[in-house]
């Protein structure tokens, strides 16, 4: 509930600098400023809104798929290096307790594989909506620059091709990618207390794997 609830003062602090930006560059024009309705439907909002969420859902894919087959030696982030990656009932040194099995997992066959690789599955699923949303947004963001300069519309497959659309979205990948990195590798030396993703403050070096 407390991420939900940051998440939602930050999205409506966003729309609201957003509208007035927005507002304030079309009054500049002497175009008049969007009720809330129009705004939501503007590639202003569409782009910057659709252009973090998919920063966010490839980081948390592609961590989740890199964490099945990867190692950090002392990271709290990282399973222990000598964990085998088997199919074993202690599934990343965590022991299954006593329990119904879920469904899929008793059909079996492609059910149980689909479910297997559900959470990663759900994340890259996630970003490659939000990356046609952003993709959407932002063109319609530069078809609106265009006509208010007497420039040629761009197609949507122009855009797509378009330096613009890659310059967005690198420059939220490579910070999302940053921040992991920072995690996994912080991790192995430094202790925050009480965190899950934290080593216990007290455990040596040495226990850890960062000695």
């Amino acid at each position: 509930m407390v991420l939900l609830a940051l998440f939602g003062i930050s999205l409506f602090g966003q729309i609201a600098a957003g509208r007035a930006v927005l507002d304030r560059e079309r009054i500049e024009h002497g175009q008049p400023p969007l009720d809330w309705g129009e705004y939501f439907r503007h590639g202003q909002f569409l782009s910057a809104t659709f252009e973090n969420w998919e920063s966010e859902f490839l980081q948390m894919g592609l961590y989740v798929l890199l964490t099945v087959w990867l190692r950090q030696h002392g990271s709290a982030e990282s399973r222990k290096v000598e964990e085998r990656n088997d199919g074993t009932e202690e599934e990343g040194g965590r022991e299954i307790e006593p329990g119904p099995t879920p469904g899929p997992v008793r059909r079996g066959g492609a059910w149980a594989a689909l479910y297997a690789n559900s959470l990663s599955i759900a994340l890259l699923s996630l970003f490659a909506l939000a990356f046609a949303g952003h993709v959407y947004g932002s063109w319609r963001q530069q078809v609106e620059q265009a006509q208010r300069e007497a420039q040629p519309v761009p197609s949507l497959s122009e855009h797509l091709g378009s330096a613009q659309l890659w310059f967005e979205s690198f420059q939220n990948w490579q910070s999302e990618f940053l921040a992991v990195l920072t995690l996994v590798v912080l991790s192995i030396w430094l202790r925050q207390a009480h965190s899950p993703q934290s080593k216990p403050v007290r455990a040596p070096h040495a226990q850890t794997g960062a000695g």
